[in-house]
C-alpha cells in the first residue's frame, strides 16, 4: 500500500522557493554602487588627477643659436650670413650638403644682415627666427630655405604678396614684436666685432682645443677638410680666432 506523505505547511513551501532563488544579480548590483560611491568621494586639496604628457611641439625650444648636424660633434661652423646675399643663397645647400656628410661637425646660424639689403634681409631674419620660435631647430633651416628659395636677392627681398606657407598666428605675433629684432641686432654688431666684414663668412671651432679659425668668403668642402686638420695639428693653446690663408679659400660660386 502506498504511504501518504506528510502534507509541509505553504508557509515554508513559500520560504524554500524565495531562498532557491539565484542572488547574483543582487551582488552585481552591490559591487556598482560601491564604484560609483569610490569615484564620487573628493579627492583632498593637495592631489590633482593625472595630467597627460606635454606634448613635444609644447616643450621649450633651446635656441637661438639655431644649429643642424650633429650638436656633440667636435666641431662646430658657424655661418654668418644674410637671407638677401646671392653669394649666401647660391652657397648654403652646398654648406648643408657637406654638414650631412660629416657627422662631426654641427652648423650654426648667425645674422648679419648687410646694410645694402636693409630693410628686406631683416624682415627675412624676423620671419626665420620666428619660425623657429615656435617651431625650433628644424623650422628655422625651414624657413631659411623658403626665403632663398624665393627672395629675389640683393635687397629686393621677397615678392609683393607673398606670404609664409607655414606661419601662424603665433608667428605674426612674434613678428610684431621687438625680441627677435634684438636678437638679429646683437647678432649683427657681434659679427662686426669679431672682424666679419662680408657674407658668408664662416668659424671652424675645434671644441676640444678651444681652437678656431675665421674663413672669408664661401669655403668648399675640402678646405673646410683642411681648415679642419689644421686645428686638430695646432692643439689646445687658448682660445684664438685666426683667419684662414687665401690659398685655402675657396672660389666664390658661378
Amino acid at each position: 500500500m502506498e504511504q501518504k506523505r506528510p502534507s509541509i505547511p505553504m508557509q515554508v513551501q513559500a520560504f524554500r522557493r524565495r531562498n532557491g532563488r539565484p542572488r547574483w544579480p543582487w551582488a552585481l548590483v552591490a559591487v556598482l554602487v560601491a564604484l560609483l560611491l569610490i569615484w564620487l568621494v573628493p579627492r583632498s586639496p593637495g592631489e590633482s588627477p593625472p595630467q597627460p604628457p606635454t606634448p613635444v611641439s609644447m616643450a621649450p625650444v633651446a635656441g637661438p643659436p639655431w644649429l643642424m648636424g650633429n650638436p656633440k660633434g667636435r666641431f662646430t661652423l658657424t655661418l654668418y650670413a644674410d637671407l638677401e646675399c646671392p653669394f649666401c643663397r647660391e652657397y648654403f645647400p652646398q654648406l648643408k650638403r657637406w654638414v650631412g656628410t660629416n657627422a662631426d661637425v654641427a652648423l650654426q646660424w648667425h645674422h648679419q644682415p648687410l646694410a645694402a639689403h636693409e630693410p628686406a634681409a631683416s624682415a627675412e631674419a624676423r620671419l626665420a627666427e620666428c619660425a623657429a620660435e615656435a617651431g625650433g631647430h628644424a623650422a628655422f633651416w625651414q624657413a631659411v630655405e623658403w626665403v632663398y628659395a624665393h627672395t629675389r636677392s640683393d635687397g629686393l627681398g621677397l615678392p609683393d604678396g607673398l606670404r609664409y606657407p607655414e606661419s601662424t598666428p603665433a608667428i605674426e605675433q612674434c613678428m610684431s614684436s621687438e625680441r627677435s629684432s634684438a636678437a638679429i641686432r646683437a647678432q649683427a654688431a657681434e659679427a662686426t666685432k669679431s672682424g666679419v666684414t662680408a657674407t658668408p663668412s664662416l668659424r671652424l671651432l675645434d671644441r676640444e682645443t678651444g681652437q678656431a679659425i675665421l674663413l672669408q668668403g664661401p669655403i668648399e668642402g675640402d678646405a673646410l677638410l683642411s681648415a679642419m686638420d689644421m686645428l686638430t695639428a695646432d692643439g689646445p693653446t687658448g682660445t684664438p680666432t685666426s683667419e684662414m690663408p687665401a690659398d685655402v679659400v675657396g672660389d666664390m660660386p658661378r
